[in-house]
């Protein structure tokens, strides 16, 4: 082993070391969770250099303007989309935060993502401030729909035709934030309130760029909490981290769990 990658590897273990012994210490621990987190489950991220805008305008996609422009073409993308998801499984990442949770140390999981894997996984209180992919909604009335829950994931991913609302047949909407929209005041607020009792905030493969969700761990540190960064490259967040550990977060999550369970 060469100095500087021995050096590396040394100040991974001592990073990894104080995750472990804050993780220890906290009374109220959450997560705050982005595409990073999926990664590991092949869940493409929307940024970085593979990622889908740089192979899609967000525009053409992700607005309401585009959906009332061209439905067929949105919808052609959120089919193909969550076909790509559904095949995705949790990783060690997401159960790792199951686990916690059940452990009760973690409080929460809050995330920006919409794939649905922190619920395969099994965590319970899931604040999911982005929406879910497997949701529709009306854009006429109040009706939504949980595809995996009514059994019609299979027959509304073969469907050619726009889907209509069963109630009211207008049209139906992908149940997610789009560019240009407000974050579900209920999500978002139940967010902040958690955020403001954090001691900790494991933030873990996030941009920490898309506001207003980036806040969340700035108000942790606002608060007097601390916050553990894991991420694959330095991020919004990091300048601001107590801890901040470089690697994927499945791999990295696994070890500070193994180090956990030794500790307690």
């Amino acid at each position: 082993m060469s100095g500087r990658i021995f050096k590396q590897y040394r100040v991974l273990k001592i990073m990894m070391n104080e995750a472990v012994k804050l993780l220890a210490r906290s009374r109220f621990v959450i997560a705050f969770t982005g595409a990073g987190v999926s990664a590991e489950s092949g869940v493409p991220t929307f940024r970085g250099s593979s990622g889908i805008w740089k192979r899609h305008r967000a525009e053409e996609l992700a607005t309401s303007e585009a959906f009332r422009k061209d439905p067929h073409l949105v919808w052609e993308f959120y089919r193909w989309r969550m076909d790509v998801i559904r095949k995705a499984k949790p990783n060690k990442a997401h159960y790792a935060l199951a686990d916690l949770e059940r452990m009760g140390v973690i409080r929460a999981v809050i995330t920006q993502n919409v794939d649905d894997l922190h619920r395969e996984a099994g965590t319970k209180n899931l604040i999911e401030l982005h929406g879910n992919i497997f949701r529709v909604r009306c854009t006429a009335c109040s009706h939504r729909e949980y595809l995996k829950e009514s059994g019609r994931l299979d027959e509304f991913l073969a469907e050619k035709y726009l889907p209509r609302c069963p109630d009211c047949g207008s049209l139906l909407r992908p149940d997610v934030v789009w560019f240009g929209e407000p974050l579900p005041r209920n999500a978002l607020e139940n967010a902040f309130v958690l955020a403001e009792r954090a001691d900790l905030v494991l933030v873990i493969g996030t941009s920490g760029v898309v506001y207003p969700a980036a806040y969340i761990p700035r108000i942790v540190k606002e608060t007097g909490g601390k916050i553990i960064e894991i991420n694959t490259e330095e991020s919004g967040i990091t300048p601001i981290a107590d801890v901040f550990i470089r690697g994927k977060a499945g791999e990295v999550m696994s070890e500070i769990m193994e180090e956990f369970r030794r500790l307690i």
